[in-house]
Order: C-alpha cells, then sequence, then structure tokens
C-alpha cells in the first residue's frame, strides 16, 4: 500500500475527527460548562455550539428541569424522647449550572445531609403529638432552611414534603389503643345521649297523653254530670208536673223489695220502717176502688186482666213477706240500721192477700 495514500486517509480522519469535536449540540433544559486549559470559559446553551478542539475540555450535561430526591427515613429523636422514622421528598432545581459544578462538589448528597440535620433540628423541638399533626410547619421551616443554604450552590429549593412519620411498635399499638378508647368514649356518649333524648322525648308523650286523657275524662265527667242533671230535673218536673198517687209510689218500692234478697252472698238483709206503710198502701190499694182518670172514664179495661194484675201484685207482696219472715225465723233476730224501728206485723195485708186469692 502507498504510504502516501496511508497518510493521507490519517489525516482526513483526524480532520474529521477534529470537526466533530468542535461541534456540542446541547438539549433544551440542559446546560454543558466548557473549561479552557483547565479554568472555566463558558456553560453551552441549549442548541448547536463549537468549542475549540484539545484546548475546551467539555463536562457532562447538566438538567436544568426540576428534580425529585426521596431520601431514605432518617431516625429522629422528639421532644419527649421517642425515636421515629422520617422519610422525606425533595424538590429542587438547578438555577446556576457552573455554582453547581464548582461551588459543591455532590449537590444531591449535600441536600440529602442538610435536610437531615435540618429536620432533627425542627422535629427536636416538639413533641410525638405535634410532630405527627405539624406536617406542614415542618415542610415550611425545611424549605426555607433549605432554600437559603443552598442558593450559593446554584439550586433551588421548590419543595419539601415528609412522606412518612414512623413511630415505634409500641407507640403504634398505644396510639391504637388511645384511638380505640377515644372512639368507645365517644360511642358511649352518643348512646347516652341518645337515651336520654328518647327518654325525654318518652316522658313529654306521657306527660302530653296524660294531660290530654285528664281533660278527655274530666270533659266526660262534666257532660256525664250535666247529662244525669238534666235527666233528674226532667223526672222531677214531670214528677211533679203529673203529681203522682203515694200509693204508685208505694206499688213501685214494692216491686223492688224482691231484688234486695237476691244474690249468694245476701245472709241478711235489712227492711227499713217504711216498708210496712208502703205495704198498708198497696194492700189498701187493692182493697178500696182507685179513682179513675179522664181517660178510664171513657173505656174502663177488662175485668179479667185487671184481676191478673191484681194478682200478679198480690203474690208478689206475699213471697216478699214470706221471705222476709223466713228470715227472721232461720237467721235469728232481724237486723236493723241504727234509728229504725221494728216495722209492725201485717194483719189486714194477709187477710187482704186470701180475700183476693178467693
Amino acid at each position: 500500500m502507498d504510504p502516501l495514500l496511508l497518510v493521507g486517509l490519517l489525516v482526513i480522519l483526524f480532520a474529521v475527527f477534529t470537526v466533530l469535536k468542535a461541534v456540542r449540540i446541547v438539549p433544551q433544559a440542559r446546560a454543558r460548562n466548557v473549561e479552557r486549559l483547565g479554568r472555566y470559559h463558558r456553560t453551552l446553551k441549549p442548541g448547536l455550539n463549537f468549542v475549540i478542539p484539545y484546548v475546551d475540555r467539555v463536562y457532562p450535561m447538566i438538567d436544568l428541569r426540576e428534580q425529585v430526591v426521596s431520601f431514605r427515613p432518617q431516625p429522629v429523636i422528639t421532644e419527649d424522647n421517642l425515636v421515629v422514622e422520617i422519610d422525606t421528598v425533595l424538590y429542587f432545581q438547578v438555577t446556576d449550572p457552573r455554582a453547581a459544578a464548582y461551588e459543591i462538589a455532590n449537590y444531591i448528597q449535600a441536600v440529602e445531609q442538610l435536610t437531615v440535620t435540618t429536620l432533627r433540628n425542627v422535629v427536636g423541638s416538639m413533641d410525638l403529638e405535634k410532630t405527627l399533626t405539624s406536617r406542614d410547619t415542618i415542610n415550611s421551616q425545611l424549605r426555607g432552611v433549605l432554600d437559603e443554604a443552598t442558593g450559593k450552590w446554584g439550586i433551588r429549593v421548590n419543595r419539601v414534603e415528609i412522606k412518612a412519620i414512623d413511630p415505634p411498635k409500641t407507640i403504634k399499638d398505644a396510639m391504637e389503643k388511645q384511638m380505640r378508647a377515644e372512639r368507645d368514649k365517644r360511642a358511649a356518649i352518643l348512646n347516652a345521649e341518645g337515651q336520654r333524648q328518647s327518654q325525654i322525648l318518652t316522658a313529654e308523650g306521657d306527660k302530653q297523653s296524660r294531660i290530654l286523657r285528664a281533660e278527655g275524662q274530666r270533659t266526660a265527667a262534666i257532660l256525664e254530670a250535666e247529662g244525669q242533671s238534666r235527666a233528674i230535673d226532667q223526672v222531677f218536673q214531670a214528677v211533679h208536673r203529673n203529681d203522682p198517687d203515694p200509693k204508685l209510689l208505694a206499688y213501685q218500692y214494692l216491686q223492688v223489695l224482691p231484688q234486695l234478697a237476691q244474690g249468694d252472698g245476701n245472709t241478711f238483709w235489712v227492711i227499713p220502717s217504711e216498708v210496712t206503710s208502703a205495704l198498708q198502701g198497696v194492700s189498701r190499694a187493692f182493697t178500696e176502688a182507685l179513682p179513675r182518670s179522664a181517660a178510664t172514664r171513657e173505656e174502663a179495661p177488662e175485668t179479667s186482666e185487671f184481676d191478673e194484675e191484681v194478682a200478679k201484685a198480690s203474690e208478689a207482696a206475699a213471697e216478699a213477706v214470706a221471705d222476709a219472715q223466713d228470715a227472721e225465723t232461720t237467721k235469728g233476730p232481724r237486723q236493723l240500721t241504727q234509728g229504725v224501728e221494728e216495722p209492725a206485723p201485717f194483719p189486714d195485708l194477709e187477710r187482704e192477700h186470701t180475700e183476693v186469692e178467693r
């Protein structure tokens, strides 16, 4: 092979390689630092860039987009001496590629360590309960400290989030028991409130029902008394208006006597002194001729029906007298109420009864 041809090929390859090293294409939202003879020269912007081969040194690309870094859980001691594991998530963005490359050797590791130390300082001044309920406060304090410290590194911390706070297992068990007790307490309180309200409503209902029942009974009693009063008044007016004969009243009184002796529990019954006069009046009513009214003067009743009624009345009177005498002979002397005299015998009634039967 011709040596001149070989040299030509080598020169052509070197020229092509030199041209390729002189051209640098940077993607969007990326940046590359350039050193010339070991010193920072400039930062390549997105797009087509040219450098001097073998003189300029181009460093790897730096991502200018917002980045998310999740750090492993870190043990933190609270104010009440409890160790909790806190897992954090950091959102940051490189704003100055030169500072990110020359001000800090590894900005990811630096941000992680700064987050841990700041977190321990913030959580160390809180107890466990406040730590669990103050995530927003912790996030804002962490973001303020990190943003201030990483500003000179060309990094802007946009957000810090606490992903998880894990207390010890014994604390978890105690918290679960406490929460269960709180729920049981609230359930018992709600149950007691419900029972109280139910009893109050039941008592109010009973009160209203009793009031209404009493008002109804009062109205019924008033109406019943008014009805009885009107009935008594009408009977009284009718009696006085018609002027009944004392013989009729005596007859009605006599018809009630057999009802006094009825009943299995009646061992004795008291005959008032007025019975004798009533019986005498009945006997005279049956023996004497009764005056006829205007209606009876026009049309007299049949003799047979009148005799039957008189016979039935006399039989009832005789039975009442016989029952009274049997009770007096079998059970001893007749018991009288205080202030009532012993009635006289009824010879006239017996004689008249015998005549009626004939």
